[in-house]
């Protein structure tokens, strides 16, 4: 059985293949990608407007190439783990 972190980041890594490569390169996700992974795997991503998400897209495109790879993924995962962190904490108190 795996421990609940390894699990976890397997399913990170899962969820970005499951939307990688429907366009293109099964390394990127496109920014149509991108979008259907927020709206289907975040609670609030119905509740995101197209502007936002677009503005997401462009946040987490570092290299500018109209795609998000694997590390910039990680990067947004990493950003949302913080966002997520800071909520439950203010929570516990």
């Amino acid at each position: 059985m795996a421990a609940s972190l390894d699990t976890a980041v397997g399913v990170l890594v899962c969820i970005f293949h499951k939307y990688s490569g429907k366009e293109g390169d099964k390394n990127t996700l496109s920014k149509k990608e991108l979008k259907e992974l927020i709206q289907k795997e975040l609670h609030l991503g119905p509740k995101l407007q197209e502007a936002e998400i677009q503005k997401l897209m462009a946040e987490l495109d570092r290299n500018r190439d109209e795609e998000v790879n694997f590390q910039e993924y990680v990067t947004f995962v990493g950003a949302l783990a913080m966002i997520y962190h800071e909520a439950l904490k203010e929570h516990v108190k």
